[in-house]
Formats: structure tokens, sequence, C-alpha cells
């Protein structure tokens, strides 16, 4: 996939998050215990040999700086190629304009001097790990102008309400895109990514802004279907769609699955991060740790369970974190309770104190937010 290069653009929809999003964009909400969702599509790219990479940053610029940096954890520190950050920049284009278009218009120099002649869309809050070499090649071999690539996915409670719907045809072609409405136990879910020819990139994104008809690629796209060779390519595997509180509270509550933990961290390559070192978890003798995943450099004395503990976290003895998220830093004091809560880094919850929300509404704790029960 030399031939290719990547390009991760995510909405603005912090919005959805609360106060997790306040400082930083949703690409860059910490996972799993060491890593930024964004890691997940950087490194599925770099590991199917994708070596030009543009991220478009959006405006909360600065988490994505301090986390990405030259990109060296993904080997993108490069001379001629690389890892490419790109701010949003004003531009004189007449009317608001809030989709990507504008942005990826300001940086056309890059993709026309970039020696790759094929574009990777990505978007960094949708986890999947597709084998973009096969599905490369299928672009490749059916000669398409665009591959969308979407994933079969079961609904029987309607919990992706208000996802991208694909209506594809008997021979793969796109019909069109529409909005799921929860009324099918299964339905064609776009994942939000797909190839391009880099010429129709740029022709589309010109026609856009010559227009005024959209500022979105996707819509772009389907403006224009009548015009190009639209197929799509199937992915079979697990997928983790994060678009709200509740989806990324469930998506890091799913990796204590083993399969779901195996397939997102090991299927088609490992994932890269930024690397921190820290010393072993210590767990004393009054720990008790159930199907947890816990990051290193912790101090472990009370109970754990359910739950998914990042780096250099501190729990006291007696305290208790069931069906939690604990991000870097935090600290659980003597005989506290959190229970169904996201503590983001450098929270603390003082001793004796209780906090709980429920797996439909966790309950917050804000970035370096102390709770005393006084």
């Amino acid at each position: 996939m030399e031939k290719c290069l990547g390009v991760i653009s995510g909405a603005n929809i912090e919005n959805n998050f609360g106060a997790l999003c306040v400082h930083r964009p949703v690409y860059m909400l910490p996972f799993a215990g060491r890593y930024r969702l964004i890691d997940f599509s950087l490194s599925n790219m770099v590991n199917h040999g994708v070596k030009t990479i543009a991220v478009y940053t959006g405006e909360k610029v600065r988490s994505t700086m301090d986390h990405l940096g030259d990109g060296k954890a993904w080997d993108l520190n490069r001379r001629f190629n690389g890892l490419f950050l790109f701010p949003p920049v004003s531009h004189d284009l007449s009317g608001k304009k809030t989709g990507e278009i504008p942005q990826y218009y300001t940086t056309r120099d890059f993709f026309e001097q970039a020696k790759e002649k094929y574009v990777f869309i990505n978007h960094p809050n949708i986890l999947a790990k597709v084998d973009l070499g096969i599905a490369f090649k299928h672009f490749r071999d059916t000669d398409a102008d665009i591959t969308l690539i979407y994933k079969r996915q079961k609904d029987p409670f309607g919990e992706y309400v208000n996802t991208y719907k694909m209506n594809i045809a008997e021979d793969g072609s796109v019909i069109n895109i529409g909005t799921n409405l929860g009324t099918e136990r299964e339905f064609d879910m776009y994942l939000k990514m797909g190839f391009l020819k880099k010429e129709i990139f740029m022709k589309l994104v010109k026609e856009a802004i010559e227009r005024g008809e959209s500022d979105n690629l996707l819509e772009t796209i389907l403006i224009n279907k009548d015009k190009y060779k639209i197929n799509t390519y199937q992915f079979d595997g697990h997928t983790e769609n994060i678009r709200n509180l509740k989806s990324f509270y469930d998506a890091n509550m799913n990796l204590l699955k083993k399969d779901i933990a195996r397939e997102l961290f090991y299927r088609n390559g490992i994932i890269l991060t930024k690397t921190k070192d820290e010393p072993s978890t210590l767990y004393t003798e009054s720990s008790i740790v159930q199907n947890s995943l816990v990051a290193n450099g912790c101090v472990i004395e009370g109970t754990v369970e359910n739950s998914i503990i990042f780096r250099g976290v501190k729990i006291k003895k007696g305290a208790i974190v069931k069906n939690s998220i604990v991000m870097q830093k935090s600290e659980i004091h003597e005989n506290a309770a959190v229970i169904n809560s996201i503590m983001d880094k450098s929270g603390i919850v003082g001793e004796d104190v209780r906090i709980a929300g429920s797996m439909l509404m966790p309950f917050i704790v804000e970035k370096k937010q102390e709770i005393r029960k006084d």
C-alpha cells in the first residue's frame, strides 16, 4: 500500500461526551488503559504499509500535538513522508463551513505534491481492524473510483440508531447512504472509511468548493454517485462505533471479553502508542482484582472488578472500584467506592466517598477534579 496515503479526519461531536471532551477532541480520548482512540487508525495504516498519513486535528490541538509528536511511536518520523498534522486554518470561502472539505482544500498542495496515487480516508472514532491490504486489492482489482467499507451489523436492540446505513445493489455498488432508524435487526453500517483515486478525491473537493453544494466529503460523493464507479468492501470483524458517552463506556467494557480484546489488539498487527515507561503494577496482600484490565505503574490495595485501570492509578486499602474506567494518575482513597463511573486523568475520590452512575449513564469525574466527603 505504498501507493496510498492515509487521511484521518474526525467530526466535531465533542458535545456528545460532556466533560471528557472539554479540552480534547474525541479521537484523543484515552482508551483501554494506555492508548488513545486515534492509535487504532494510525497503527492499522502503518501495519499495512501506509507511510504518509495526514491528521486533521480540529481546534483542540494541544493534546494531539503532545501525543502524536513527530510520529516516532508509529515509525512516521521520516524526512520526505511520514506524519503530517494539519490544524484548522481560516479561509476566505463564502458561507459558514463546518465540514472537512474546506480543510482538505486549504491543504491541496499537500495532496498534489504527494507521490501516492490513492487516498485512504479513515474516521478515528470507529475501531475496526480491517485488513487494508485485501481491501485495497479489491479496490484496485475492480478498477473502482471509490470503494467504501461497511459491516453487516446486527442490531436487535437499536443500539446503532442514527449511524450511517448503506443501501447496496446486488453487484456491490452503492445506491445511497442514509440513517439507520433501528427498523431492522441487521443493516449494512458504513464504517466511515474507504479508498479513492487521488485525482477523483481532488476533483470532488474542488467541485464542492466551487458549487457550494456540500462541505462534507461523504455528501459530495453521494451527490456525484452517478458520475463515478463506487463499490463496496465488506468487513466481517468486530467494530466499535464510538459516537457518544455510552458507546465510549461500552467499548471499554467490551475489552473485558477476551475474544474482542484479542481481535482489536492483535488482528492484522499490534496497536502502537506513545511510550511511557512505568514500573510494573504493585498488588498488595489486601488487593482483590477480578476480570479487569490494569495498566502498568499502578498501586492496587483495594478491590477492582470489571474495570479498566490506566497507568499510575492508586487504589487505596478498602476502596472498591466496579464497572468503571479510571484514567491515568487518578487516586481512590481509603474505603471509597467508585461504581459505574468514568474518572478522567488525575481525578481524586476522597476517603469514604461513594460515587455511582449507571450502565446507561456513567458518573463522570472531570480531569483533576477532587471529590471529598466534606
